[in-house]
This record gives C-alpha cells, structure tokens and sequence, in this order.
C-alpha cells in the first residue's frame, strides 16, 4: 500500500548549448517589462562524504512539577548504543524560551568575513535539525464522522497560527481507508500553508487552484488564497462556506464507504489501517528530531482492541459458559480483543516509537451533530491505546485543544542535544537501540529516542522517504556539501510591484559524479523562497537527465548551471536550493539572501558585481514554466546587447584580468566613481587586487546603467577572498555598495 501519495507533476527538461542559452535576450522589449539579474550568495565549497554516521538524540527532561529541567550538562548524561557507551561528540542545550522571536536576518553579500565568522546569537535559524519540534497534524477521515472532522479543523488551526514557537515545523495529513495517508502539506515553518491545508484538508475540486509543488510545501499561491478571502458573498454564501459544503459532501462520500463495509469487514479494515500507518511512521524515520503526531479522530471500536467490558451482559454468559465447562461458547476475540488487531497495532505502533513519534490523540467524537448522530461504538479507549504506547497524551475535548497541547509545548521547550558517532555500521538499515541516563534531580523523568535506523543505500528508499529528505533539507535551510553548490540570485526592476530575481545554480560535476556507476544521471533540482516570516512565497522544480556515455570528462571538468526565476515584491527573501544526485542520493544544499528594494525614481540601487566568465564549461539548463514550456522572458544578462553568462561563484586564476558588469538604477549624470576593496578570509583588507577600466555603457532603458569594469588578482595567494564594490552617484554624492565573493587558484 503506497502512504502520504504525492501528486508530482515534472516539466520536460531543456538542455540547452551556451550559445542558443545567450541568445534569450535578442528580442527587445518595452522598458517596463525588462527583467533583471539575481544576487548571489557566498558559495561554499562542498565536500565528500564519509562513512562515519553521526546520530543525534534529543533530550528532554520534566520536572515534577511538569515544568522542563533546566541547566543540565554533557557530564550529566550517557548515551548508550544497544549495550556499548557512547562518546559524546557534540552537546547542545536548545531552550526556545531564550530564542530571538524572530529569525535573524541573513549577513548581506558585503558582510565582511570577520563578522560573518563571529559566533551568531542564538536564534530560530540557529536550532539544529535535530532540535527542532515537528508537528504531524493527522486527520482521520474514515474512523470519523463529517461534522466532526470540519469542527476539529477549527482548533488545530488556532493551534498553529497561536501557539508553535516559530522555530516549530509543522505538517498536514489525512487518511482515509481508499487512499491510506496522504500528504497534504510536508513540514515547514510556513503558517499560511498549513492553515489553508487544514482548511483544505487536500480535497482537490475546481473551487481550487492547487500547484504542482512536488516537495508540498504550498498548496496554492498567496495570492490565489489572497483572491479567495477577498471575493464577495455569492447567493447567501461565501466562497469559503461554498468549499466547506463541498468538502463536507467528499467527506460524507468516504463515510458511507467506510460504512457500508464496517459490519463484515471492521477487522480487516483496522489491520490494513494499521499496515498503512506503519508505513507512513517508517517513512517519518528519515524526517529528524522528535515528531508530535496530532492524531484527530473518533477511533475504532476499542471492543475489537481490547475486547467488552467486565460489566457487558455478554461477558456475564461467557462467566456461565465457562464455568459449566462451555468454552467453545465463548469468543475470546470478543471478550479479550482480536490478538491479530493487537499484533498489527503492537507492530505499527513500534514504528512510531522507532521514528520518534509520539502519538498525541484528539478524540473528536463529542463534535458530531444533526444528521452525523449516528450511533458509533466508542473508540476512546482506542485512541488512549494508541497515545499511551508512544508516550503520547489523550485529548477528549477537541475544542479546547490550546492548552493541553500547550502544556506538550511546554514540556518539551529545553531540548538536551546529544550526538555521537559510528564509523562501523553496515548500510543495511538495521535498527539500533539507545538508552539515556541521566543525573536528575528527584522526581524529574527523561524522554529520548528508542533508537535508530542504520543508513540504507539511497536506491532502497521509497518515494516518500525521499521526498521528506528534500523537503527536510529545504526547511532546515542547513548547508550540505556533498554535491558542490553554488547560487546567485539578485532583483533586476521589472514592474512597479515586481522585480525579476533570476537564481542561477552552479553545480560541481566532479561531486556529482561521485559513486555514479551507469550512464544516465537523473539531477533533481528545487529551489523555494521564503519571506522573513518563513512563509514560502514561491517554487521552481526540475529532474534533469543527462547522457554521460559521451560527456561524462566534459561534465566531471566542469558541472549544470541552472537558470530560473522568481517574481517577487519588496522584502527581504531566503533562496533555499536542493540538488540532488536522484540516483545516488549526494546532496547539495544552499541558501541565497536577497534583498528585494522597491525601487522608487529616487533612490539609487546597486546589485553585486556579475564576473563574465571567459570559459564555457557549464552543460546549461534553462527553467521551464508550469506547463512544461519554455518561460518567455527577457535575459537579463547583457552589455550592449551582448549577452553573458554571470558566475556564482568567480574562479580566478590569479594571473588573468577578469571583466564584471555592475548592474545600477537611477544614478545621476556625470562621472561616476566606482572604488574596490579586496577582503581576505580572516577579514583584513588586502592590498593586492586592482578594479580599473571602468566604463558606463549605454542601456536605452531611462534610470538603468551598466557599468563593465575590470578586475586583477594578482599578488592575492589562493584563497577565498571578498570583492567589496562602492559607487559613488554623481548627483547626490551618495555611495552603494555591493559584494561578491570569489577564489582565487593558481
């Protein structure tokens, strides 16, 4: 049975020859619709990985008095790993109460690298993967009645509008008996996304407008979700009441299915509910850190679990029975409860401990009303089952879920990281027991992870696992460099309430061709953007084949430069990129801050310096739009009239001059003056490096200039270094300043 099924969609990939790439921007168009270049990010090296697995266990401990245990250190803990003590590589205390409230503001390009090295404060983008809280937010669809469910989407969306930290993910899923679990939307910071998936709950109809998006983070764009709050009363109801009449009616649908085989079939139906379950708990395993499963439902017949109570008329005859020696009249299963349900459940809740799932149970069967009030067994002590054996809390009141699950939030807000490493396990996905011990003070109790999987071979992983390993890189935004990855990415003006931000990503053939055995190479490819609240604004996604029979030397010496794009108003923006090897599963992640200015007639704008690269050795891929065609946009990426290709990352070679374009808006007339400084790694200016033969060159598009000048590295050693640009405008003496990072190599 497939779980969390995904509905991806993926455009056909354009490859295309440096040349037919620079010729995107022949066709002249009207200045208005001009679209501009993108502002790179610091590129990092990436490196290879090795075998050692390092595990992270988090912690948390609660005192008597309910309240998390503060102040405890790495020399209060032993972790061990089946029977063998661990040496704790790393430890660190993650208290969300002393985080900033708001995540810190990426270091602009020009930065300088001392004060990129210095130790930032802790804050939301500080919490390690590991720490972070995880909110699965599970909706029953087949064990509960319609009404129910519609009234349950009311508390768990106050939850998560009011109540996560902000550096809490959270995720939406439903299942049903004819689909299994469903992802809705996958974990992420984004609050607008998951409101709208609980309003949702993924049913697709026409009244939606839903994107492809394979990774889930968005289940329609802001603005149709903007479009939608704002349309007027039509015929006595809102739209919103419209779709909620419509998602009502499917979810009747399912009920009456769910019901038509309940009576001969309710056995069977919870053990494949129970296999479904598991599956998906497994697939969690790849997602860190500790997951909180809101499980909202009525729950099953607990008779069938946990057989009748002591109290039941048929268990008096069964008494009877078996004293007058009758024990073929009496149905163990029904008295004691089916041992093959409790077998199944035993197994898929053994999955939920093992992925560090704790099941926290919302019974929403006091919501029914009207026409749902149809008798149900109670499947209450089923749902406590359930919660129980994972740690879990029951919830009976499903319309005061904000303090009970805040009193969860509470518990679990000190997180003790605790991390070792093994270098001799076999990738056979094995799983591995732990146990945490602890000096605490008396009456407190620990919480930890039951254990691990060992890795597997990235080909053995389903669909679903793979998916929440991108989705997990994208969220987190944690560089990886197992694949070499650079990205660029800066606003060019394009219309008074958008710019083009083009997103250029460079990557390294040599790492991606590591561990490759066969001839074709399949390259994944998503990039998102986020605003300074976390929400995701934008996607862009693509699975690239590439052909090495002939071209794999080619690659190997150079690498994929990727072009794509977002259109985005003023504000600040995070450019989070995965790419992956689909094949072998190495995996580059990096993230890109952009600045997006409103670009008023006065003020004066200057993006980083684009290096022209003299060699053309990128196999270029171009973005294709949603339909699987070719975007129809303006390259931006010229000097009069000639096209470029801009470089993430320079390479230079210490002896050569190399020619860099600076893109500006709305400079004065006159001379202007342009002034470079070279920053090496430890955050001292070098004297080395001279920026000369500066020229402003003729665009034809009123408050736009190029200037093309020319940049020499010689006398910098190898190195990664920082070329920090200011322009000073003629007019009103005022300076912009710009930078770029680049190496140098000899």
């Amino acid at each position: 049975m497939s779980v969390f099924q995904a509905v991806r969609t993926r455009p056909s990939t354009c490859l295309l020859p440096a040349a037919l790439l620079l010729l995107l921007a022949a066709a002249p168009v009207p200045a208005q619709n001009r679209k501009p270049p993108e502002p790179r990010k610091p590129a990092e090296t990436f490196e290879g990985t090795s075998h050692v697995v390092a595990v992270e266990v988090p912690v948390n401990v609660v005192g008597r008095d309910g309240e998390p245990v503060r102040g405890l250190t790495a020399a209060d803990f032993e972790v061990y790993d089946g029977s063998d003590l661990q040496k704790l590589s790393s430890f660190e205390v993650i208290d969300l109460n002393k985080l900033e409230a708001a995540p810190a503001a990426p270091a602009p390009a020009g930065a300088d690298a001392k004060a990129a090295a210095a130790p930032a404060p802790q804050s939301v983008d500080n919490v390690p993967s590991g720490a972070r809280r995880r909110f699965l937010f599970l909706f029953d669809l087949s064990f509960s009645s319609p009404t129910s469910i519609l009234k349950a989407r009311t508390a768990a969306r106050d939850f998560v509008l009011h109540s996560l930290h902000p550096a809490d993910l959270a995720a939406v899923a439903t299942y049903s008996m004819e689909s299994g679990p469903k992802l809705v939307v996958t974990f992420t910071p984004d609050r607008a996304q998951l409101a709208r998936a609980i309003d949702t709950l993924g049913f697709r109809q026409a009244l939606d407008n839903r994107m492809a998006d394979p990774l889930r983070f968005m289940v329609d764009t802001p603005a149709s979700a903007a479009s939608e709050a704002s349309m007027n009363i039509l015929d006595g109801l809102s739209l919103k009441d419209q779709k909620d009449q419509v998602l009502f009616d499917y979810l009747k649908s399912i009920s009456f299915a769910s019901e038509r085989s309940e009576r001969s079939f309710e056995v069977s139906r919870i053990a494949g509910y129970s296999r479904a379950l598991g599956e998906m708990a497994k697939a969690l395993n790849s997602v860190k850190g500790r997951k909180h499963v809101v499980y909202f439902s009525e729950g099953f017949d607990s008779r069938l679990l946990l057989g009748r109570q002591t109290t039941d008329q048929e268990t008096e005859t069964d008494n009877v029975n078996i004293q007058f020696g009758q024990t073929w009249m009496v149905d163990n299963d029904a008295r004691y409860g089916n041992t093959g349900l409790q077998r199944n459940l035993e197994r898929m809740l053994n999955e939920f401990r093992r992925a560090d799932c704790v099941i926290e149970a919302v019974d929403i069967g006091g919501l029914r009303a009207g026409g749902d009030q149809t008798a149900r067994p109670s499947g209450q002590e089923a749902l406590f089952y359930l919660a129980n054996e994972t740690g879990g809390e029951l919830f009976k009141d499903a319309n005061n879920l904000r303090e009970p699950l805040e009193r969860v939030l509470d518990r679990t807000s000190v997180t003790y990281l605790l991390s070792f490493e093994r270098s001799d396990l076999k990738l056979d996905g094995s799983y591995h027991r732990l146990r945490v011990k602890a000096k605490l003070p008396a009456g407190a109790r620990l919480s930890h992870r039951a254990g691990y999987y060992a890795p597997r071979p990235f080909k053995d992983l389903d669909p679903l696992e793979r998916n929440l390993l991108a989705s997990d890189g994208i969220a987190s935004a944690s560089p990886r460099r197992e694949v070499d990855l650079n990205v660029l990415a800066a606003p060019f003006r394009a219309s008074e309430s958008l710019s083009y931000v083009p997103v250029i990503v460079e990557v390294g053939g040599h790492s991606l061709l590591e561990g490759q055995a066969g001839n074709k190479l399949n390259l994944e490819i998503y990039s998102y953007v986020s605003n300074a609240e976390g929400q995701m604004k934008d996607f862009f996604s693509q699975r690239v084949e590439l052909d090495l029979g002939k071209g794999r030397q080619a690659v190997a010496e150079g690498g994929v430069k990727y072009y794509g794009h977002f259109d985005l108003p003023q504000g600040d923006y995070q450019v989070r990129v995965l790419v992956r090897n689909a094949d072998t599963g190495r995996t580059g992640v990096q993230t890109a801050h952009v600045e997006v200015p409103a670009y008023s007639k006065t003020q004066t704008v200057l993006l980083p310096p684009f290096f022209m690269e003299d060699r053309q050795k990128w196999l270029l891929v171009r973005e294709n739009n949603h339909e699987g065609q070719q975007a129809s946009v303006v390259y931006p990426f010229t000097v009069e009239g000639e096209p470029y290709v801009p470089s993430a990352r320079p390479t230079l070679s210490g002896k050569a001059p190399a020619r860099f374009c600076l893109v500006a808006y709305n400079l004065g007339k006159g001379d202007v003056t342009v002034q470079g400084k070279v920053v090496g790694a430890d955050g001292a200016a070098s004297p080395s490096g001279k920026l000369s033969k500066v020229q402003r060159t003729a665009t034809g598009i009123q408050g736009l200039d190029k200037l093309v000048a020319t940049f020499d590295p010689a006398g910098l050693n190898a190195g990664n270094y920082v070329l920090q640009v200011a322009v000073t405008d003629p007019a009103t003496g005022l300076r912009q300043a710009s930078s770029l990072p680049f190496q140098v190599i000899h």
